[in-house]
């Protein structure tokens, strides 16, 4: 009876589930490597990302409003017709440079990832770009 009490008490221990969940603690079967949007598929976000032109990251965004960089209708206008021409030429990453400042955008993702003003551009590398528009 005693060695019985003490296995359950045993099983009972390995079996606790910590109080915080810690990496890799997901269930089993919860939509692991599954996309947000099941039914979504490639050439819907294509559409998307045509329709709604260029999208900026978080990181962009807050670059953009950090340095004071104003874009106005006509120059969203001109860097979607930039990314556009450069997807049709097979562009992946390329730097454009608008307005005293260098955008680093994800063409095929139509996506602007950082903005750097001239001050900061100054002495600075990018790398992995494939590509370069002078707007």
């Amino acid at each position: 009876m005693k060695i019985k009490m003490k296995v359950e008490a045993e099983m009972k221990e390995i079996t606790k589930v910590p109080a915080k969940a810690e990496q890799g603690m997901a269930g089993i079967g919860r939509r692991q490597g599954k996309s947000p949007r099941p039914n979504e598929t490639a050439f819907d976000r294509e559409l998307q990302a045509a329709e709604h032109g260029v999208k900026f990251s978080r990181h962009a965004a807050k670059r953009i409003e950090m340095r004071g960089v104003e874009l106005s209708d006509s120059d969203m206008n001109r860097l979607n017709n930039a990314v556009e021409r450069m997807a049709e030429k097979g562009a992946r990453d390329a730097l454009i440079w608008m307005k005293q400042t260098a955008l680093v955008v994800s063409v095929k993702n139509r996506t602007v990832i950082t903005a750097v003003d001239e001050e900061s551009a100054k002495e600075n590398i990018f790398t992995n770009i494939d590509s370069a528009a002078i707007l």
